[in-house]
């Protein structure tokens, strides 16, 4: 993974504040693209497990689609109002299905970890609820930038 920014470099996160940032922000912008190349943008929760950003997506969905047929993702995570509050983190690579699709809770130990902080960040639970619609995509990413511009 490529955490280095040559424009930005002040305000870029440290590997602390990242981590801190993305565990605690509920809500990330994905973006894919069709066969033919129309982009697609939706807001998305997630789960950060300081290596790998997890999303919980509907395995019938135009995103579920187009990452089937190209695995490559762009994800934002932002925040703030006004110009000199704004931080955010780009998050950039290759996905990777993970579990049965849709997730119906089968047994898989790669999925304790972000099922565990998914169900305590999103609905205050100790277990993930298995709605058999959902399915489990892992971004661990090649390229972060990160902006924080209260640094400034």
């Amino acid at each position: 993974m490529s955490t280095a920014q040559r424009r930005g470099r002040r305000i870029m996160m440290s590997p602390r504040e990242l981590d801190s940032y993305l565990a605690g922000q509920r809500t990330c912008r994905v973006a894919t693209v069709s066969a033919d190349g129309t982009p697609h943008v939706s807001a998305l929760w997630f789960a950060w497990d300081g290596a790998a950003l997890w999303l919980y997506s509907l395995v019938r969905s135009r995103r579920w689609a187009h990452l089937l047929a190209d695995p490559r993702i762009a994800v934002i995570v932002d925040d703030g109002e006004e110009y000199g509050e704004l931080r955010g983190v780009e998050l950039c690579g290759t996905v990777e299905f993970v579990g049965e699709a849709p997730r119906t809770g089968a047994p898989c130990a790669e999925l304790a970890t972000p099922e565990g902080l998914f169900a305590a960040k999103h609905f205050g639970l100790a277990r993930m609820p298995h709605d058999g619609r959902h399915g489990w995509l892992r971004l661990t990413p090649e390229r972060i930038v990160s902006w924080d511009f209260r640094k400034q």
